[in-house]
C-alpha cells in the first residue's frame, strides 16, 4: 500500500505542475458523455499514457484522456473514458485515477455510466441519480493492506452516494425539466452481458439497473472522503423475463441520443453544485 501512495503522490506531482488552479469537481464521464470534456475551458488535456501509473483505456466509445480546467466557472478534472475491471485491470488500477483526483484537491466525484435497466417502469434513455448500490463482483478495491493516509481501514458506505447530492440532482432536474428517475445500481464485472436469469436476481434482491462500471470507483472516493453524485443513463431494457440481447454498439448509440439532456444536466450540476 505504500507503494500505491508512492505512485499517487508521483501522478499527482506530474499534473500539479500543468495546473494553475485547483479543480474541486472531478468527472468521470461513460459512454457517450466523453463529448463533455470538450466543452471545458482553458483546457489542458493529457493523454493517460503520459501520466505516471496511469492505466490505458481500451473501450471503444471512450477516449482515453485528462481534461483539466473550467467547466461552468468550476474548476474541474474530467476523466475522457474510464478504466474497467474486465479489461483485465486490478481494483486498485481501475480506481486509481480516483485516489490522483484526491490528491489534486477534488472535493466531489460526479460520476456518470451508461447501464441496463431492470425496473419496469424505467425506459431507454431515462437518466437515473444513483440512490446506492449492490458490489456484485465479488471484489473490492480497498481488499490489502490500508494506508491510513488514503483513508480508513472501515469506511462507511451506508450513504456511499452523498443524499444531499442526490436530493439537489432531483431538484436540479425538476428545475431544467428534465424527468429523472432513483434507483440502486447493480455493479457487476462483465464483460458479458447479463443472462436472463441473473436479471431476474439482480431486481428481485434490489437492483434497478446493472453495469460493469461505478461501484469501485464509489468505493474508494468514499473511502478517501469524497462527496459522491452519480448519474445513469439508461441505454437498453434488461428484463430477465423479456430480454432480446443488447450489443455494444446499441447501447453506445442510445447513450449518445440521450447525450444533448445528459450533458445538459451535469453542465447544471457543475454550476450550482454546492462545494466547501
Amino acid at each position: 500500500m505504500e507503494q500505491l501512495l508512492a505512485k499517487i503522490k508521483e501522478s499527482a506531482a506530474y499534473l500539479n505542475e500543468k495546473l494553475t488552479t485547483t479543480p474541486k469537481i472531478g468527472l468521470i464521464l461513460g459512454s457517450g458523455l466523453g463529448e463533455l470534456a470538450d466543452e471545458i475551458e482553458d483546457a489542458v488535456k493529457i493523454p493517460y499514457g503520459d501520466i505516471p501509473h496511469f492505466p490505458v483505456s481500451t473501450v471503444e466509445g471512450h477516449a482515453g484522456q485528462l481534461v483539466i480546467g473550467s467547466l461552468q466557472g468550476k474548476p474541474v478534472v474530467a476523466m475522457q473514458g474510464r478504466f474497467h475491471y474486465y479489461e483485465g485491470y486490478s481494483m486498485q488500477e481501475v480506481t486509481f485515477p480516483v485516489r490522483v483526483m484526491k490528491q489534486i484537491g477534488v472535493e466531489l466525484l460526479l460520476v456518470t455510466n451508461a447501464c441496463g435497466g431492470m425496473n419496469k417502469a424505467f425506459a431507454p434513455g431515462d437518466l437515473m441519480v444513483i440512490t446506492d448500490h449492490l458490489n456484485m463482483t465479488g471484489e473490492n478495491p480497498l481488499i490489502g493492506p490500508n494506508e491510513e493516509e488514503l483513508g480508513p481501514r472501515f469506511p462507511d458506505m451506508s450513504h456511499a452516494y452523498t443524499p444531499e447530492l442526490v436530493q439537489f440532482a432531483l431538484e436540479t432536474g425538476k428545475k431544467l425539466g428534465i424527468s429523472l428517475q432513483q434507483g440502486v445500481y447493480a455493479g457487476v464485472t462483465g464483460p458479458t452481458y447479463m443472462s436472463g436469469a441473473e436479471l431476474v436476481m439482480l431486481r428481485n434482491v434490489g437492483g434497478d439497473v446493472v453495469g460493469m462500471s461505478t461501484v469501485p470507483e464509489v468505493i474508494v472516493a468514499r473511502h478517501a472522503g469524497m462527496k459522491v453524485l452519480g448519474i445513469s443513463c439508461i441505454t437498453d431494457m434488461a428484463i430477465g423475463e423479456e430480454i432480446q440481447g443488447i450489443t455494444h454498439e446499441e447501447v453506445v448509440a442510445v447513450a449518445n441520443r440521450t447525450k444533448p439532456v445528459f450533458i445538459t444536466l451535469v453542465k447544471e450540476l457543475v454550476a450550482t453544485a454546492p462545494l466547501s
